[in-house]
């Protein structure tokens, strides 16, 4: 039962299976245009939100949201900057949370990873562990540049896939001065283990063999392969829990969107290759003296993610666990989401 979820969890983060109706052509790989301004909430009447870009130092140009508390424009005032869930946009969680901490006197910076949304790189939908963790970095540089924005008190907040990122990047990067993250998902470590850690030598085997195989076929076609969808447009009532769940976000009105990689479209079919073989939170000791917050759900199957990340992390940590929370309850339930918990802790660490 293990192996069985564990292949569901991975087929749905990222399938090494191919079909030819999704490969696509290189040249034609490009940012999907902002037609529309759908969000999957409600800009606060205390905040106003402006569209940004930057580049990260690969060079690719990143899209965001700055969400400013309104009145302060002769402030300057501590910055926040946010991204995730793994296949999301700034439209739905991230923007939801920089908008709520916005609200409460920060301002906040929600991205879109490179690759994805409407932020630059091709081929399109494509992850790389270093070059999302270069995301928040690049976010930090970003912030740092606003006169409105202290740059000695910027911090940054991950949701899900980009939780794991957000700590690679807080270790890495001396400059983030306190990290928060929520529903974390170690990307590295589920996909070249399996989820529970249950993948054999000879599975992880036989799957870099198939990535390998997949490899020349994209070169030989010049063209890069999508893995099979994410996740199914109908439920038939025998997928798991958490496929439903997050069946239930991504693919309902609560929170889809058409730029969303787990609402809409599908991973390049080799993009864990990068994950493979380099484990994200192999410094987590190296964030200390500087603090984080790691919270997750009472009945998240990612907890885990989040319990042995607060063991190998040094003090000062804090592990927060939401009673009764689901890992998507974490995306959008304002509930469920410790937002005034947040809060304290930002405003304590970035002083």
């Amino acid at each position: 039962m293990k192996i069985a979820v564990t292949l569901l969890v991975l087929s749905f983060l990222f399938s090494d299976r191919t079909s030819a109706q999704h490969v696509q052509s290189n040249q034609n790989l490009k940012p999907m245009n902002s037609s529309s301004d759908h969000y999957t909430f409600q800009l606060s009447d205390k905040v106003t939100r402006k569209k940004v870009s930057f580049k990260n130092r690969y060079g690719i140009t990143l899209s965001g949201d700055l969400y400013i508390p309104k009145n302060t424009d002769n402030k300057v005032l501590s910055a926040l900057a946010i991204s995730g869930p793994f296949g999301a946009v700034k439209e739905q969680s991230s923007g939801l949370y920089a908008n709520q901490m916005a609200e409460r006197g920060f301002i906040a910076l929600a991205f879109d990873p490179s690759y994805t949304g409407e932020s630059s790189g091709s081929p399109r939908n494509v992850a790389s562990p270093d070059i999302n963790t270069e995301d928040f970095s690049a976010a930090v540089d970003f912030l740092g540049l606003q006169k409105n924005i202290d740059r000695s008190k910027i911090g940054i907040i991950g949701i899900c896939g980009f939780a794991g990122f957000a700590l690679n990047a807080t270790a890495v990067d001396k400059r983030i001065k306190a990290v928060a993250t929520t529903s974390m998902y170690d990307m590295t470590r589920v996909m070249s283990k399996g989820y529970n850690d249950v993948i054999t030598a000879a599975q992880r085997t036989q799957t870099l063999e198939q990535l390998g195989l997949q490899r020349w076929k994209d070169a030989e076609s010049r063209s890069y392969a999508s893995s099979t969808n994410n996740l199914p447009e109908k439920l038939t009532g025998s997928e798991p829990q958490f496929v439903r769940e997050y069946f239930d976000y991504y693919k309902t009105a609560r929170g889809f969107h058409p730029r969303s990689i787990n609402s809409n479209a599908s991973w390049t079919g080799t993009s864990p290759l990068s994950f493979m073989n380099m484990p994200i939170l192999s410094y987590i000791k190296e964030i200390a003296p500087r603090p984080m917050l790691i919270i997750a759900g009472e009945n998240a199957h990612s907890r885990y993610f989040s319990e042995d990340a607060y063991k190998a992390a040094t003090e000062p940590k804090e592990l927060m666990i939401i009673p009764n929370a689901v890992h998507v309850d974490l995306y959008d339930q304002f509930d469920k989401i410790p937002f005034d918990k947040l809060t304290a802790f930002f405003i304590a660490n970035l002083k």
